[in-house]
């Protein structure tokens, strides 16, 4: 076993995270199409999901199969070599890449990713400020949906991109 010696410890800090409580009855979640829901999000007319307080998330822009959102790293959101944490870039490119399946989406029919590949180019810290995810579908289906997604900075540079598969879920069929 090896021990630990505690050097200089740096300046505490702290974040308070405030969200609204998700709604809780499916049938008002599933009332309006996914179209309607993500630009009700967009124009303030509709809470966004609590994992939006965690990073900044933000919907910028809804067509159908393509949604844009922005997100605001910073220091909570490090890992121990000083840059933003790669569960960050996950995030933000998971979201982007449902609310694009989303956007297709009639009332009553959801989603879930499947599976997610983000690939990482550039580092980012709280001094790159905030970051723009555009997603797309690049294939829409009944059962699936495949989209890409990438993350920018103000600058336009391409700091990761994104490949997704998400699953369709329909309402039960009675079967």
């Amino acid at each position: 076993m090896t021990e630990r010696t505690t050097g200089p410890v740096s300046e505490v800090r702290s974040k308070t995270i405030e969200y609204r409580a998700p709604e809780r009855d499916a049938k008002a979640v599933f009332s309006r199409s996914g179209i309607e829901q993500l630009r009700a999000m967009a124009a303030g007319e509709a809470a966004d999901p609590p994992i939006s307080s965690h990073v900044g998330l933000r919907v910028a822009s809804v067509e159908e199969g393509d949604v844009v959102m922005t997100a605001e790293p910073d220091e909570s959101h490090y890992n121990p070599i000083g840059s933003v944490h790669g569960g960050f870039f996950a995030t933000v490119l998971d979201s982007v890449c449902g609310c694009a399946v989303h956007s297709t989406l009639p009332a009553g029919v959801g989603y879930t990713t499947l599976e997610l590949k983000v690939s990482f180019l550039r580092p980012v810290t709280a001094e790159t400020g905030t970051v723009t995810a555009h997603g797309w579908v690049t294939k829409g289906g009944r059962n699936a949906a495949f989209v890409e997604a990438d993350l920018r900075d103000a600058d336009g540079r391409v700091l990761a991109t994104a490949s997704s598969t998400c699953l369709i879920v329909r309402p039960d069929s009675g079967r």
